[in-house]
């Protein structure tokens, strides 16, 4: 493939991404992306994760207080933050009516559900799914024991329903049959079952702060490994996969990288083909 790629904007999903599988970013990797941020690049960390979920890795970066380092992409691209004016720019909510139905499906078949703000993470009821967030993401938790109704108190953006693979599988056949095309369905894990917005995702976030930037499609680049990041692989102009990514990313994308989140794959691309 070619050397250069006049990427203007670069969207890097967090975990089994960026992310080492110990949850780190190399020094190697600070590196090159401040590298990247110095030459007029806008480096956007876009995940599932929450904003306060996602601000130690910005300042992992140190830049925050950069221009390229402005915005991050929230809640699988559900809101953008502007971290410098210190507000949400641009969001999106499932319709509570939706919610309430996917609950009830979950609910009556042994799944455990879960809702977020910036900071926290709500249940009907303590489960070890909700504990694997936890671990991830370092946000706090709060039972709600009649959380059906806590769903139309107040917009969500996202609600994941967690369980076993298998019968996750089985759950989102379930729940495309029965929501037909009112939200988004996807597996952010093969235990994370998501549920979003209709005509909402990272890629649908990045092309929207792209053209706040004035950058054409043709100038916006993606790194991602796994069903959520199926939008920005397919919308960006430039879209890269990681090795240890999903088989059905990497058909998606343009390109795969050399290398896995544990070999500092997003780092060596860039460095190699960007800057």
């Amino acid at each position: 493939m070619s050397d250069r790629i006049e990427a203007k904007i670069i969207a890097l999903d967090l975990d089994d991404t960026l992310l080492k599988t110990d949850l780190t970013i190399s020094d190697y990797t600070v590196g090159i992306i401040q590298k990247a941020v110095n030459r007029g690049i806008y480096v956007t960390l876009c995940s599932g994760r929450t904003d306060n979920a996602i601000l130690p890795y910005v300042r992992r970066l140190e830049i925050a207080g950069t221009q390229g380092g402005r915005y991050i992409i929230a809640q699988n691209g559900a809101s953008i933050i502007d971290l410098h004016e210190r507000k949400v720019i641009y969001s999106r909510f499932v319709d509570s009516d939706v919610l309430v139905r996917a609950f009830r499906i979950a609910n009556n078949n042994g799944f455990a559900c879960q809702v977020y703000d910036p900071s926290t993470i709500y249940i009907p009821f303590k489960n070890k799914w909700a504990d694997t967030d936890l671990k991830l993401s370092r946000l706090k938790e709060r039972v709600v024991p009649n959380f059906e109704e806590f769903l139309t108190e107040k917009q969500h953006a996202k609600m994941v329903i967690s369980g076993e693979p298998a019968d996750i599988a089985r759950l989102e056949s379930d729940l495309r049959t029965e929501l037909g095309g009112t939200c988004v369905l996807f597996t952010s894990k093969p235990f994370f079952l998501e549920i979003l917005p209709k005509d909402t995702g990272k890629g649908e976030a990045l092309l929207w702060l792209a053209e706040r930037l004035g950058v054409p499609q043709k100038n916006t680049m993606a790194f991602g490994d796994a069903m959520n990041d199926e939008s920005m692989i397919r919308l960006a102009g430039c879209s890269v996969a990681m090795k240890n990514g999903s088989e059905a990313i990497k058909k998606l994308a343009a390109y795969t990288s050399e290398f896995t989140n544990d070999e500092d794959g997003v780092a060596r691309f860039i460095e190699k083909h960007v800057l």
